[in-house]
């Protein structure tokens, strides 16, 4: 969340910025609270005050009468106290809502609108290819070569669930340690992540873990949900983390499920493992000093950009404009993945992203840093650090990516040559049944 005094004093700033964003929050009504809350904590310091020295000159009363009216004054003045720390805790809740539901501000270079205002900022080093026949989508590619089973997954666990099969698993399996391979190389600290976290981490990565427009699977009757992304368990990780300033910036990446109920999906973006309910991700997330977190968004978006290079796959990077960030997110860049399966001639379609969070999360966590070694500088005084996350490869949309830009016109898929050293084959092909 924004710095509550920032909010207070930008009333005007801050509140535009909600309207870049889509965002309804209240800033005017929150700068209000604000100010109450801040008048009643100066009433209440006050009121404390005055009773702790009603309660010290008990002993000195000059006779019994005195002593009495003095305790009196006492009681009056605690029981004021108690009646203004309930309005206080009432004003400073109903404020702290407001607070949480305001966006992170936006990156000055970022686009205003909403989705269609996007701006392509490059292409990767494959170009769209061509093909000399009418190219299938993965779904019919899937039902050719036996790599999924969506009827399966819907008689087990709902529309939505689906099982990978043979290649399919292999190809999952190659394509975690092709990026984890990658990571290690650039000195990531690599991570499996649990596939549950407290509803407090949730809401602390901007995640809304309840409620009717929750995209989250929580667990009835726990402070548990499942985790839509490892963003959610790694940034929680580290919460109420002090940092020394030597120590960052700190670069982990996560293996983890990812459950998301995809509320509202329709249409032909649902078809097949485009918009699923479960699937397999690897996840970077990085902590920075202030000062490192635009050269370390470049950095984690250059990774996403040498990991689909390698797999010779299409795509453009897209500057995701404002009304399509999502809260937490200073700036986003989404990596769209050419399939040639999508629509009647091929259409692109998300396969990362990368966000810089700057201190939104960190204020909710209470991640700090402590500049401990310079001069002249107190150890207790702290600041927040920056949290950044990228997707390596989201395995479902990355697949979808292979076998359609892969496909020949005999029916089979070509095995990216990066991944062939986990698959075992250089080709993918129908399977012979005896």
């Amino acid at each position: 969340m924004l710095d509550r005094r920032y909010v207070a004093d930008h009333v005007d700033l801050v509140t535009a910025n909600c309207r870049n964003r889509g965002s309804s929050a209240d800033v005017p009504k929150f700068a209000e609270l604000d100010r109450l809350r801040r008048q009643l904590q100066a009433d209440v310091d006050r009121l404390q005050h005055e009773a702790g020295q009603v309660s010290k000159s008990i002993a000195t009363a000059a006779d019994t009468a005195q002593r009495e009216a003095r305790k009196a004054e006492g009681r009056r003045l605690r029981e004021e106290v108690t009646a203004m720390d309930a309005r206080l805790t009432a004003i400073t809740f109903e404020s702290e809502e407001i607070l949480r539901a305001i966006p992170n501000l936006t990156h000055p270079s970022a686009p205003l609108g909403g989705e269609d205002a996007a701006v392509e900022v490059r292409r990767g080093r494959t170009p769209v290819k061509e093909f000399d026949f009418q190219p299938v989508d993965h779904v019919e590619l899937g039902k050719r070569l036996s790599l999924f089973d969506f009827d399966a997954g819907a008689r087990v666990a709902g529309h939505g669930f689906y099982f990978l099969t043979n290649d399919a698993v292999l190809l999952e399996l190659a394509l975690q340690k092709y990026a984890i391979d990658l990571l290690m190389r650039e000195n990531f600290t690599v991570m499996t992540t649990p596939d549950v976290a407290r509803d407090t981490i949730l809401e602390g990565t901007g995640f809304m873990p309840r409620g009717p427009e929750t995209q989250i699977y929580s667990i009835t009757g726990t402070d548990l949900s499942l985790v839509a992304t490892a963003e959610i368990t790694l940034g929680g990780a580290m919460a109420e983390r002090i940092f020394e300033s030597h120590e960052l910036p700190l670069k982990i990446c996560g293996i983890s499920h990812c459950f998301r109920t995809e509320a509202g999906a329709h249409g032909r973006a649902t078809r097949g493992l485009y918009r699923v309910h479960q699937f397999t991700k690897v996840e970077m997330f990085a902590f920075t000093l202030p000062a490192q977190s635009d050269g370390m968004h470049a950095y984690l978006l250059d990774l996403e950009c040498a990991l689909f290079d390698g797999l010779g796959i299409p795509y453009r990077v897209i500057d995701t404009a404002s009304g399509d960030l999502g809260g937490p997110a200073y700036r986003k860049f989404d990596l769209e993945a050419w399939m040639p399966g999508r629509g009647a001639a091929g259409e692109w379609g998300e396969v990362t992203s990368t966000s810089n969070c700057t201190d939104y999360q960190a204020r909710r966590l209470s991640i700090r840093y402590r500049n401990s070694g310079e001069k002249g500088t107190s150890e207790k005084k702290t600041s927040f650090v920056h949290t950044l996350n990228g997707t390596a490869i989201a395995i479902s949309r990355a697949i979808i990516a292979i076998v359609e830009n892969y496909q020949c016109a005999d029916g089979t898929v070509v095995v990216p040559e990066a991944l062939v050293p986990w698959v075992g084959k250089k080709k993918i092909e129908m399977r012979i049944t005896r």
